[in-house]
């Protein structure tokens, strides 16, 4: 299972095992991290949003327009390590990944 270093909105880290093919979401709000997803993993409300450190980036499925769309509407975009939470499903290859939840909009 492959392990996982969050930096929550207040600075607090913690290291977490993420089951392989949730996504980030699921394991961040199973974590009791401050995440609202308000629409439950449908990609329709940017409020998962994490920044994922770049050096992880590869290993990340692609961007959707529809998620790109979404973050753009946030002003807290970073474009180099912003993603939804929702639209990463996580694999072997993410073990060590490192992110930090967004500030809410």
């Amino acid at each position: 299972m492959p392990r996982i270093v969050v930096t929550s909105r207040e600075g607090a880290v913690k290291e977490v095992d993420a089951e392989l093919n949730r996504t980030l979401m699921e394991v961040l709000r199973d974590e009791g991290f401050e995440l609202e997803a308000l629409c439950g993993g449908c990609c329709s409300c940017a409020t998962c949003h994490v920044y994922v450190e770049p050096a992880f980036a590869d290993r990340l499925p692609p961007m959707s327009a529809d998620e790109d769309m979404l973050l753009d509407g946030s002003s807290h975009r970073q474009p180099d390590t912003s993603r939804l939470s929702c639209q990463i499903r996580v694999t072997g290859e993410m073990d060590g990944l490192r992110l930090t939840v967004a500030p809410a909009d």
